[in-house]
């Protein structure tokens, strides 16, 4: 199920009241439309970007994907001015699963490392 919503954005695999959160800046979105706003604004506004799955692993209730993240900041992020430089920034998500939806995610990126790129 993971692995299905990471290759292509599956809405139907989030819970109604899905939680994702940026622990880099605190911001919390709920509800699918909420998650694919932060998304939007994640990949294709303050960053244009996508991901290469490097590991996922997965058991019963949670998961936990490790990412390379890699385009172009085009806005400021946690306090990061953009560059106008490609980067490449570890991620990682914590997923938090029941009845075969996604409850809650915590995104983890690595800001030390998108700020040592400038």
């Amino acid at each position: 199920m993971l692995e299905r919503y990471l290759r292509g954005h599956d809405e139907s695999v989030l819970s109604d009241d899905v939680v994702f959160e940026v622990m880099a800046t605190g911001q919390k979105m709920r509800g699918r439309d909420g998650v694919k706003q932060l998304l939007d604004y994640f990949y294709n506004k303050a960053f244009t970007a996508k991901y290469s799955i490097k590991s996922l692993v997965a058991s019963e209730g949670k998961g936990v994907l490790e990412a390379d993240f890699f385009g172009k900041q085009n806005l400021e992020f946690a306090g990061i001015q953009p560059s106008g430089k490609e980067v490449h920034v570890p991620l990682c998500v914590s997923y938090d699963v029941s009845d075969g939806k996604i409850r809650y995610a915590r995104i983890y990126f690595e800001s030390d490392a998108l700020r040592m790129q400038r």
